[in-house]
């Protein structure tokens, strides 16, 4: 079992992680033994998380929500699944453009 899960931090901005267990996970951030960034940002607040059958799927989730602007973390976390690929469109577009 694994979890992948979003954090608000203090300063409004988001933490993603993966863990096979959720609450002591939340625990550990809330202690201050968490990751460093959260450490620095506390309190943290859950505010999403998704579960899997397995630690690795709940890893490989953490790594591509990491890569998402915050626009489409929110949309994610809302339930706005059908902004998602809209939302990562815009971004290698402006990507594209910012290479020219």
């Amino acid at each position: 079992m694994g979890y992948m899960y979003i954090l608000e931090c203090s300063n409004g901005t988001f933490y993603t992680g993966s863990t096979k267990d959720l609450d002591r996970r939340i625990a550990q951030h809330q202690a201050g033994e968490g990751a460093n960034y959260t450490k620095k940002h506390l309190p943290v607040k859950l505010v999403y998380y998704e579960k899997f059958q397995r630690i690795d799927f709940a890893f490989e989730r953490e790594k591509q929500v990491q890569k998402w602007s915050r626009k489409k973390k929110l949309a994610l976390m809302s339930g706005r699944i059908d902004l998602l690929h809209p939302l990562a469109e815009c971004m290698n577009k402006s990507h594209y453009k910012a290479k020219e």
